[in-house]
């Protein structure tokens, strides 16, 4: 399967968001107030969206939020491709911190990057996440 990632818009990504990540909530539930300012890319399988991720620049940190995999290409390395390829374009940067809100049953996947949980943690809609971050080195 010929897989190519590349970056879509925000309203590229709703469909994804809602599905994988609060499908029992409104669509509105999955969009950020900030959408506009980030960017969002998108891992295609032939032509279609099946992987998603957004990305906020704040000066010398960024945050990855709202990435999802549709369900049934879970488990299949395409996440990792879609992680792999954001963060290559996040080193290219002038960025010392990768960031983000983890839910607590997906931190194993993000340490397989290099991040760590910090102390602080939340719930948000009865789930139960940690803040993850990765300190970047730059040469």
């Amino acid at each position: 399967m010929r897989t190519r990632i590349k970056e879509i818009s925000a309203a590229d990504t709703w469909q994804i968001r809602h599905q994988v990540m609060w499908p029992n909530k409104p669509i509105n539930y999955i969009k950020l107030d900030n959408d506009s300012q980030g960017k969002h890319y998108g891992l295609f399988i032939a032509n279609k969206l099946i992987a998603v991720i957004s990305i906020f620049i704040d000066n010398d940190k960024t945050q990855f939020r709202k990435f999802a995999v549709l369900k049934e290409y879970q488990g299949m390395g395409h996440g990792t491709s879609l992680f792999n390829f954001v963060f290559k374009k996040i080193a290219l940067q002038n960025i010392v911190i990768i960031w983000c809100n983890a839910r607590k049953n997906k931190t194993n996947f993000y340490k397989r990057f290099g991040m760590e949980e910090t102390k602080e943690e939340f719930f948000k809609g009865g789930i139960e996440y940690v803040i993850m971050e990765k300190k970047l080195k730059h040469q």
